[in-house]
C-alpha cells in the first residue's frame, strides 16, 4: 500500500486530499472546543493542531512535502471559520467577495502545487538537504523549521482577517486599493507560474534561466505575488480602521522571510545550477519590476 502510494502521482494526491480533509476537520473541531476562548486563540490552537497533524502524517509518508500544501489551504481554512463564528449579523458583500478572493488564492497556489507535484516519491530539495545535513535531528529540524515556522507566518498574514470580518469599512477607498492588490497579486502569480511552466516543459531550458514574459522584469515574479497578497490584506484591515495597523505585522514578517530566507535559498542553488544566471542576476531586480 505505502510502495502504491509513493509510485502512483494519481493515488499520492487522492491520499493527500484525504489528509487535508481529515485535518481541516479536526481543526475546525479544535477550535469549537475552545469558544470561550478570543477568537484569535481559538485560530491559533486550531492552527497548532493542524500543523501536529500534518507533521504526524509526514513522519508516516517519511516525506516532508506533506505540510506544502497546508500553506496554500490556511488562509482559506481561517477565513472561513472566522465567516461562520464571528457574530456580526448579515454578511456584507465586501467580505463575501473577500472569502472569493481568498479562496482563488487557495485555489491558483494549491493547484500549482499539485501541477509540478510527482507523487509522495518526491519531497522539496530543501528538505532533502536537511536530511543529508542533520540526519540524526532530521525531524526535529522539520517539525520546527518545514511546519511550524511557516504556520505561524501564515498565521500572521491572516490576522487581518479578524478585522475584515468582525469590523465594518470605514475607509472606502483603503479597502478598493486592498481588494485591487489581492486580485492582483492572485493573477500576477498565476501568470508568472504558468510561464515558468511552460518555460521548464522544454527540455532545452533545463540548464538554462527563464527570463521572459514577467520573469525578464523580475526575478521572482511568483513571489512577488505572495507577498503583496498579504500587503493587500492588510490595506483590507486599513480601510476598517487605521487603529488596526498592526495587523501589518504579518505582512511585514513575510516579506522579510522572502527577502532574507527564501530567495536567497533559492538564488544560491540557481548560481550553482545555473551558468547564465549570474548575468540574469546583474541585470534583472529581484522583486519590484523595472516598470517600478
Amino acid at each position: 500500500m505505502k510502495s502504491g502510494v509513493h509510485a502512483s502521482k494519481s493515488l499520492a494526491i487522492g491520499v493527500s486530499l484525504m489528509v487535508f480533509i481529515v485535518t481541516i476537520v479536526l481543526v475546525f473541531y479544535a477550535g469549537s472546543q475552545f469558544n470561550h476562548f478570543h477568537v484569535l486563540w481559538q485560530i491559533a490552537i486550531a492552527d497548532l493542531t493542524g500543523t501536529i497533524i500534518i507533521f504526524l502524517f509526514s513522519i508516516l509518508f517519511n516525506n516532508s512535502s506533506m505540510y506544502d500544501p497546508y500553506w496554500s489551504v490556511k488562509p482559506i481554512v481561517i477565513a472561513t471559520f472566522y465567516f461562520i463564528t464571528i457574530p456580526t449579523g448579515e454578511k456584507t458583500i465586501f467580505q463575501i467577495l473577500f472569502l472569493l478572493l481568498i479562496g482563488l488564492y487557495a485555489l491558483r497556489l494549491t493547484a500549482n502545487f499539485y501541477q509540478g507535484w510527482s507523487g509522495l516519491k518526491h519531497e522539496d530539495w530543501r528538505y532533502r538537504n536537511f536530511r543529508e545535513k542533520f540526519p540524526g535531528y532530521y525531524w526535529l529540524i522539520s517539525f520546527f523549521g518545514i511546519h511550524l515556522f511557516p504556520t505561524i507566518m501564515v498565521y500572521l498574514g491572516c490576522l487581518p482577517m479578524y478585522v475584515i470580518f468582525s469590523q465594518q469599512v470605514a475607509f472606502p477607498l483603503l479597502t478598493f486599493i486592498g481588494i485591487f492588490i489581492l486580485f492582483g497579486s492572485v493573477l500576477l502569480a498565476y501568470i508568472a507560474d504558468q510561464q515558468l511552466r511552460k518555460f521548464r516543459s522544454n527540455p532545452e531550458n533545463n540548464a538554462c534561466t527563464m527570463n521572459k514574459g514577467l520573469w525578464k522584469q523580475s526575478r521572482h515574479p511568483n513571489y512577488f505575488g505572495e507577498i503583496l497578497t498579504w500587503w493587500g490584506l492588510f490595506f483590507l484591515a486599513l480601510g476598517c480602521g487605521l487603529e488596526f495597523w498592526w495587523t501589518g505585522i504579518g505582512a511585514l514578517t513575510i516579506t522579510l522571510m522572502f527577502l532574507f530566507i527564501s530567495i536567497p535559498i533559492m538564488e544560491k542553488r540557481a548560481i550553482s545550477k545555473r551558468a547564465d544566471f549570474k548575468d540574469y542576476h546583474k541585470s534583472v531586480p529581484m522583486l519590484f519590476p523595472k516598470i517600478f
